[in-house]
């Protein structure tokens, strides 16, 4: 398979996943059953809703965070349920985002992570012995698993390997044998010339005497002898196979058989395949998601209509510990993930394959369709769309079609580096955000002008802040026409506000008397360098269950008097800034109130990874490293006090650590562990901790 071929599939396929989800969702509840979706809805043939932005899922957080457990593992190494589950409990907020936390002993995630907590080692936490066949055999073994299929192209017993250790976190018996089925499926997708090869290739990875293998081959039998008509397999599905047959809340046998329905009723409609999951019914996001990956990968970009992509807009959101992570851009990710791919398989990135350094945002528009979540916030006047017709250097630009524009007519071209709650329509597993543009970087792009009736057009760069709403511009800029105009803009200080919007406002001069008509083509959209921040503390707030900009796992937080109080029962932390941040300082005005060992976090990689920096037991302060367990690195005496505010500041560079309390060096120490993370606040025992502000550097 040709290099970019791989791509280009591996982006339909990710799409098709992303497409299936937001198409199911809407009717993913139990009141959805199948006879009511069709009497409300019919035959469904577009998007149920029309979503601001759709919040997070867990049919796509477990595919995006889980795989980090093999690049943390490396990639290379073996491949373990161990690493999965290691990832699990990294990655995850204890309780809320990521999955369904539906119960101990009903929800099969929450159980396996109540498992994962309590030092049970995968595969054991996810294991019939240890929860029982019920909750083994769940959905969930086959909803997480499409990112071992889009990693392993062509090889599907690589993929369902893959997908099996990695279920195996949390499901057993034929919730493994769903993940081996699907992983191979989306593998073999990359490769194959008709549907029936790919499900044969399914088959092949599963006992053939398994109920997973006898559900598909009974649909497939019923789709024989009756091939036009999916409402009546899926009577038969309901009468022979369906929920009422085995337990639990959403069994993984009755949704394989509607997978197995849809990709073969589809009848070669990646379109119509996503459709009719979502039409029968059960776990409609899950089902619509694991068949658009395959479909997806087959049918390739242009099997998938343009009004499935274009809500999409290349943005995903997720909901795991990283607020960073959680806004994601899909060509940067399949860029991630082809990566991945190329060194299990020993093989060169391709060199003109363009990919940001980590931390920094590159939009090259260059896979087929792609735009990089920039929006537009005059669609009246302006209408935007990939191009192939110009760029920069390479292949791909974003055209921005300027419709007989007078100076009133006005339009803000811009990435959304930070949402905020009004930016969805509901609370999908409680995603959290923290910025990925940050004040001091560098950003730049090149603009090329075509005018088709005379006039002048002139940009002018800008940023929105995200709690004070206020627009901070620079200076206009007239783009000359018929050449390619470099941008070069200085994110500005923001008083400790977070960034909601960057990019550039799109005018006319306000003398202008006739209507300017043309096209604007932009390419090679860039955030790099270091940043200088503030968090004003005074103007957060609290949204989804979290205060803003941070992710809180395992405490709660509190704005009271301009000041943030973390509560919590024993170990917690609070995180933001960029995942990627090497060298840092950050200071903090940080008040104990009571107990002990709390502080500051440097490069921390998620829940179970990161240095602490702060004050120790009473009368010591310590630097300690937190990898699955917490070591202390160094300590000395400090006569530190409860009640009392203390400015403390953080310095990791290279491999120094060093801790300063109100101007003065007190510790430092060396250690290779960590190279990058997110910076925040930790407490590893019962307590609380007063944050008045904080401050941070990169470098």
């Amino acid at each position: 398979m040709k290099k970019m071929d791989y791509i280009n599939k591996l982006y339909a396929g990710f799409l098709g996943m992303n497409i299936g989800i937001r198409l199911g969702a809407p009717v993913e509840p139990v009141a959805w059953d199948f006879d009511r979706i069709a009497s409300v809805y019919g035959d469904i043939n577009g998007y149920l809703k029309n979503f601001k932005n759709f919040a997070a899922d867990d049919d796509v957080n477990g595919p995006v965070y889980f795989l980090r457990g093999l690049t943390d593992n490396g990639v290379n190494n073996e491949m373990t349920p161990d690493a999965i589950g290691k990832a699990w409990l990294n990655y995850t907020r204890n309780g809320i985002g990521m999955f369904w936390w539906g119960g101990n002993g009903v929800s099969t995630e929450h159980t396996a992570y109540d498992n994962l907590k309590k030092g049970i080692i995968a595969p054991e936490s996810g294991s019939i012995k240890q929860n029982g066949i019920i909750l083994a055999e769940q959905i969930g073994g086959q909803i997480f698993i499409d990112t071992w299929g889009f990693i392993w192209p062509g090889n599907p017993a690589k993929a369902a390997e893959y997908a099996m250790k990695a279920a195996s976190v949390s499901h057993d018996g034929n919730g493994l044998y769903g993940a081996a089925f699907m992983a191979a499926c989306i593998a073999q997708a990359f490769i194959a010339t008709s549907m029936d090869e790919v499900i044969d290739t399914g088959l092949a990875h599963i006992p053939r005497d398994s109920t997973y293998a006898k559900v598909v081959m009974a649909v497939r039998e019923f789709h024989k002898v009756h091939p036009q008509d999916f409402r009546a397999c899926m009577r038969y599905l309901i009468e022979n196979w369906g929920y009422d047959k085995y337990g639990g809340v959403c069994h993984i046998i009755p949704n394989a058989g509607v997978c197995v329905l849809s990709l073969l009723y589809g009848q070669g409609n990646f379109n119509r395949i996503v459709e009719i999951a979502s039409m029968c019914g059960w776990d409609t996001d899950c089902n619509a998601g694991n068949v658009g990956s395959i479909a997806g990968v087959l049918y390739n970009l242009s099997g998938i209509r343009k009004d499935y992509i274009d809500p999409i807009n290349d943005v995903i959101i997720t909901s795991g510990i990283s607020g960073y992570l959680n806004i994601l851009d899909i060509p940067t990710y399949i860029k991630e993930m082809a990566a991945i791919a190329y060194e299990l398989r020993g093989e060169a990135y391709p060199e003109d394959i363009k990919r940001p350094g980590n931390g920094d945002i590159l939009f090259d528009f260059e896979l087929p369709g792609s735009t990089h979540g920039i929006r537009l916030s005059n669609e009246i006047r302006f209408m935007k769309r990939h191009s192939k017709e110009r760029a920069y250097k390479s292949k791909g630009s974003l055209e921005i079609i300027l419709d007989r524009i007078l100076p009133e007519d006005q339009c803000r071209v811009y990435y959304k580096p930070f949402y905020r709650r009004d930016d969805f329509n509901d609370e999908r597993y409680k995603p959290v955000f923290s910025p990925t543009v940050n004040c001091n970087q560098k950003v730049s792009y090149q603009l090329y002008l075509e005018l088709w009736l005379e006039g002048e057009i002139i940009i002018k760069p800008y940023i929105r802040t995200a709690m004070r709403d206020r627009y901070l511009f620079a200076d206009d800029i007239k783009l000359i026409a018929g050449q390619w105009n470099s941008v070069e803009f200085v994110v500005p200080d923001t008083d400790g506000d977070q960034i909601a919007e960057l990019g550039f406002l799109i005018k006319t001069s306000e003398d202008t008397k006739s209507r300017v008509f043309g096209r604007l083509f932009l390419d090679d959209f860039t955030v790099t360098g270091d940043s200088k921040y503030a968090i004003d503390m005074s103007i957060q707030t609290e949204e989804f269950a979290q205060i803003t900009p941070f992710s809180l796992n395992q405490c709660k937080g509190e704005l009271k008097n301009g000041m943030l109080y973390i509560h919590s029962e024993g170990e917690g932390q609070i995180f933001t800034g960029n995942y990627y941040a090497k060298d840092i300082i950050v200071e903090a005005l940080l008040t104990p109130v009571s107990g002990e060992h709390k502080g500051i976090i440097l490069r921390g990689q998620g829940a179970e990874r990161g240095y602490l920096l702060g004050f120790g037991k009473q009368g010591e302060v310590e630097i300690c490293c937190k990898n699955y367990g917490t070591t202390v690195l160094a300590k000395a005496k400090y006569d530190w006090q409860w009640d009392v505010e203390y400015k403390l500041k953080t310095v990791v560079s290279g491999s120094n650590l060093t801790l300063y309390i109100d101007g003065k060096e007190v510790l430092s120490v060396k250690d290779h562990t960590f190279d990058y993370g997110m910076i925040g606040l930790y407490q590893e025992m019962k307590g609380t901790i007063i944050s008045k502000s904080i401050n941070v550097l990169t470098s």
